[in-house]
């Protein structure tokens, strides 16, 4: 199996940082993307940004300039360094990965979540 373990979220006031981290552990043959979602009360999950495992990365607008994705592939571990937070920002954060598993008879790719980590931006 594999899971995602999210950390770094917390209260932050606004124009603050913060760092998400995302590690992936388990049965893993290679991560093809991570990626970081959104979800504040009452509206529907979002895309933040994505990144590949050759380091093309993908921002949403709303965040584009002030939120960095990177990765680190021999710790199969993303994170989300956000800046100049908005308390439009509040939600919680999500982990997604696209994981290559070797299951016979060859190699499939999975689609996973993290728990989520609660992200408040308030003062």
């Amino acid at each position: 199996q594999v899971q995602l373990a999210e950390s770094g979220g917390g209260l932050v006031q606004p124009g603050g940082s913060l760092r998400l981290s995302c590690a992936a552990s388990g049965s893993i043959f290679s991560i093809n993307r991570m990626a970081w979602y959104r979800q504040a009360p009452g509206k529907q999950r979002e895309l933040v940004a994505g990144i590949t495992s050759g380091g093309s990365a993908n921002y949403a607008d709303s965040v584009k300039g002030r939120f960095t994705i990177s990765s680190d592939n021999a710790k199969n571990t993303a994170y989300l360094q956000m800046n100049s937070l908005k308390p439009e920002a509040t939600a919680v954060y999500y982990c997604h990965a696209e994981i290559a598993r070797m299951m016979a008879p060859g190699l499939r790719t999975f689609s996973f979540w993290g728990q989520g980590t609660q992200v408040t931006v308030s003062s």
